[in-house]
């Protein structure tokens, strides 16, 4: 059972290792995007007659691929975020240059976003792969009899996405029962969920300490499918 634990926390580590790949990426682009623009020069249009400045335009194109996945990547394709960024290269009657300051500011708006936690896109889709395939796990082990350890699984699944609802809505992290008061209070969800969460996560202690009296495979097919449905609930 330990060991089945140890394998949920496993993989919900997932996350925050691709969370932490995109953050680097964001910082290498940013950077990137800074030596462009670094490197204009003034030139004379030969449509305006005027003087602007220009940067290597294989360089932002070259750029601005790499951006473009790392949005699609972290917003979607279909994200307002990403509109903006198409938008932001078109600059009527402008320099690349200028193209270049919009769709920086789009650039770093995305950036902070993300690093301040307000983009759910990618944190949801991992989530619901993660969580998807625990909870599958946790079924498979309660048809083959091993319902403490499908309850301990099952419990990770919940405890983790509680902590994540809390991360969302600026609440501190703490033990279950604490963040589920928290929540309810907070207004995330009702106190008739609150009351589920705390029956989970009463067997799942109870299979944690191996108090195999306090709860039957039933209860535990209730929990599994009371977990399903709060991600089915939380991670839109």
């Amino acid at each position: 059972m330990a060991a089945q634990y140890q394998a949920a926390e496993s993989q919900m580590e997932k996350e925050f290792t691709m969370t932490k790949l995109f953050t680097k990426r964001f910082n290498e682009l940013e950077q990137q995007l800074e030596q462009i623009a670094s490197s204009k020069t003034t030139s004379v249009s030969q449509l305006t007659g005027s003087a602007g400045f220009y940067v290597d335009q294989n360089a932002l194109l070259n750029w601005q691929i790499k951006a473009k996945t790392l949005l699609i990547a972290v917003c979607g394709e279909s994200s307002h975020q990403l509109r903006s960024f198409h938008a932001a290269r078109h600059v009527v009657m402008g320099t690349n240059y200028e193209a270049l300051i919009q769709l920086r500011a789009v650039f770093l708006a995305v950036k902070d976003d993300f690093e301040g936690g307000y983009l759910n896109t990618l944190r949801d889709l991992v989530h619901a792969e993660v969580f998807g395939s625990e909870l599958e796990q946790a079924a498979e082990l309660l048809s083959a009899g091993y319902a403490s350890a499908a309850a301990v699984i099952a419990g990770v699944v919940l405890e983790t996405n509680v902590r994540n609802l809390c991360t969302d809505r600026g609440i501190e992290h703490g033990k279950l029962d604490k963040m589920n008061a928290d929540l309810t209070k907070a207004g995330a969800y009702n106190s008739i969920q609150q009351k589920r969460i705390t029956a989970m996560a009463g067997i799942r202690n109870a299979a944690a300490h191996g108090d195999t009296g306090k709860f039957n495979p039933s209860d535990v097919k209730g929990m599994i499918d009371d977990v399903e449905r709060f991600l089915a609930t939380n991670l839109q």
